[in-house]
């Protein structure tokens, strides 16, 4: 099974389940990868926008896991199997977009309190708004734009009721990023 036919067999398998907030995982990846369009983002941002949460199709740990108090770590379960398949465009957006929301909590005056119950629960488990340096050092990264403008669309993709394209209208973009090693 090459890697495109891998992805769509996660979202088939998985891609149904919640994940905290009011809509699928599947939902949640096609309007990030559709704001990311609408947006002008590049392919590989594109492609990134529909991946960045395959990390929660990855892993064997149930849907409210994080009521619990774990911390999936999704972001690198995601990031260490994309990195099989694509080039660093697609794959450190993805690595960072769970940093990026504890940066945007620093930045960004009235982020925290825009965010959903379900993101606040995941970021304190995911160490909790980034302290002064830990931001400045965040703005350093080489992915750190591309990785704010994912965790917006991140913010933006749960949309109850969201008419929009299906799965499939991503599959060529997100193919024309593969590179098979």
């Amino acid at each position: 099974m090459n890697a495109l036919d891998q992805i769509r067999h996660a979202f088939d398998q998985r891609g149904h389940e919640g994940y905290g907030e009011g809509v699928s995982l599947l939902d949640h990846a096609i309007q990030c990868a559709a704001f990311a369009e609408r947006d002008g983002a590049s392919p590989a941002l594109v492609a990134a926008a529909f991946l960045h949460d395959i990390g929660h199709l990855l892993h064997a740990l149930p849907d409210n896991v994080a009521e619990s108090g774990v911390d999936t770590e999704h972001e690198s379960v995601g990031s260490a199997w994309l990195s099989q398949h694509f080039a660093t465009d697609v794959t450190e957006p993805v690595r960072l977009h769970v940093a990026a929301k504890r940066y945007l909590c620093t930045a960004q005056p009235g982020y925290f309190d825009a965010l959903s119950d379900a993101s606040k629960l995941s970021l304190k488990l995911q160490g909790g708004p980034m302290t002064g340096a830990q931001a400045k050092d965040f703005e350093a990264q080489a992915f750190f734009a591309d990785a704010v403008r994912l965790r917006r669309w991140d913010e933006e993709g749960k949309i109850v009721g969201f008419q929009g394209p299906g799965a499939a209208h991503f599959d060529a973009v997100v193919a024309a990023c593969l590179h098979e090693r």
